[in-house]
């Protein structure tokens, strides 16, 4: 498991242009933490783990249309679709499935 994590926070300040304090911020830990759970010396707690992984698919995606600035900026930008939310604080509330529904009207070529 600790592999995993290490491979999805990675991926999140490669792909996603996320910083360590970044990921600290939205799973409420300190960037120790996070440095922590990418040296496998420590493992988040489950929640965390599934935020992880659903921001970790999020960025994925939009890896196929942004570049890793780009993506971080999509992330934190007030979002017209999200009714002005960012997608970020969608994601950390609860509510991926919207920020999913974006993704997928944007590989439909349907993104208003």
């Amino acid at each position: 498991m600790t592999a995993a994590v290490a491979r999805y926070i990675d991926s999140l300040q490669d792909h996603g242009g996320l910083k360590g304090t970044d990921i600290a911020n939205f799973t409420d830990v300190s960037s120790a933490t996070v440095h922590r759970w990418k040296a496998g010396t420590h493992v988040p707690h489950p929640s965390t783990q599934l935020l992880l992984a659903q921001l970790h698919y999020v960025v994925s995606r939009l890896d196929d249309y942004y570049s890793p600035d780009e993506v971080r900026l999509w992330l934190y930008a007030p979002h017209p679709q999200l009714e002005g939310r960012r997608a970020i604080d969608s994601i950390v509330g609860g509510q991926a499935a919207d920020v999913i529904a974006i993704l997928d009207r944007l590989d439909a070529e349907v993104y208003l």
